[in-house]
């Protein structure tokens, strides 16, 4: 009689309680199936990373304010390490600067990464609305006029932080219909210093009815079919930021770094 390697029970005992292994033929493929996790989750640090980096991008922590390690650690109820390691990538991110014997503190935002991180939006929800006007279904339409419509309630009740982040919707979705999300995706990356501007532009007399027209440009260009239109709108859309930066930043000076000579920028 055979015997496993569990113990002294028999193969047949094992089977009895469906624990036997069979052996398989040669050549014959495995039977078992390979399971692949859905998705770790994540470390301390990449928590603190993405509660720090809410925090900035939101202007909840302003540009030049500083930043105290254990503080941060104690409202979390975390060790200094995870801390210390989200504010690593956030200063390699430039959102976050370290500076010897006097501190940590929230980055202020260069005047010459504002154009440059719009000519990259420009470029990729360009090829993200041409792709949009060609594959847009009718339901997909009526998806981003909903969102249009989302615009419209938020600016009359005047929250602008629900109005940025229903922003943030239309243009995920703009990225979706054209079946170009990894576009967005990168987009999220060349914008940080870029969504801390827009933030300040918000409360401008008239910017919230604006950003609602232009996105209502880009849609009724789409739903025409028409790939030509729908990519002048969404750059007209997205250059129209740069009109604003010499004015942003002379009302809000504490907050940037002169890099460069703002009202140069209006000619890139």
């Amino acid at each position: 009689m055979k015997r496993s390697t569990r113990g002294d029970m028999t193969d047949e005992g094992l089977e009895a309680k469906g624990e036997v292994r069979r052996k398989r033929a040669p050549n014959a493929p495995p039977t078992s199936q390979i399971r692949y996790p859905a998705g770790g989750a994540k470390t301390l640090a990449q928590v603190q990373y993405q509660r720090m980096l809410d925090r900035i991008t939101t202007m909840e922590l302003l540009p030049g304010a500083p930043i105290s390690e254990p503080e941060l650690a104690a409202e979390a109820g975390v060790s200094r390490t995870p801390v210390r390691e989200a504010i690593q990538r956030l200063a390699r991110e430039g959102l976050v600067e370290v500076v010897p014997k006097s501190g940590t503190f929230v980055a202020r935002i260069p005047v010459s990464a504002l154009p440059e991180a719009v000519l990259a939006r420009r470029a990729l929800e360009g090829m993200t609305a041409r792709a949009a006007a060609k594959l847009a279904t009718r339901s997909q339409v009526l998806s981003l006029r909903v969102i249009l419509e989302e615009h419209k309630e938020l600016a009359a009740t005047g929250d602008r932080e629900l109005f940025h982040k229903s922003d943030e919707r239309f243009h995920e979705q703009l990225a979706g219909v054209g079946q170009l999300p990894g576009l967005w995706r990168l987009v999220q990356q060349v914008k940080l210093q870029l969504d801390r501007f827009r933030r300040l532009t918000l409360p401008e007399e008239g910017r919230l009815k604006l950003i609602i027209d232009e996105h209502t440009a880009v849609v009724d260009a789409i739903e025409a079919g028409d790939s030509d239109l729908a990519v002048k709108a969404i750059e007209t859309h997205l250059s129209g930021l740069q009109l604003h930066i010499e004015t942003v930043v002379a009302a809000h000076p504490d907050y940037f770094i002169y890099d460069c000579d703002p009202s140069e920028l209006l000619k890139i």
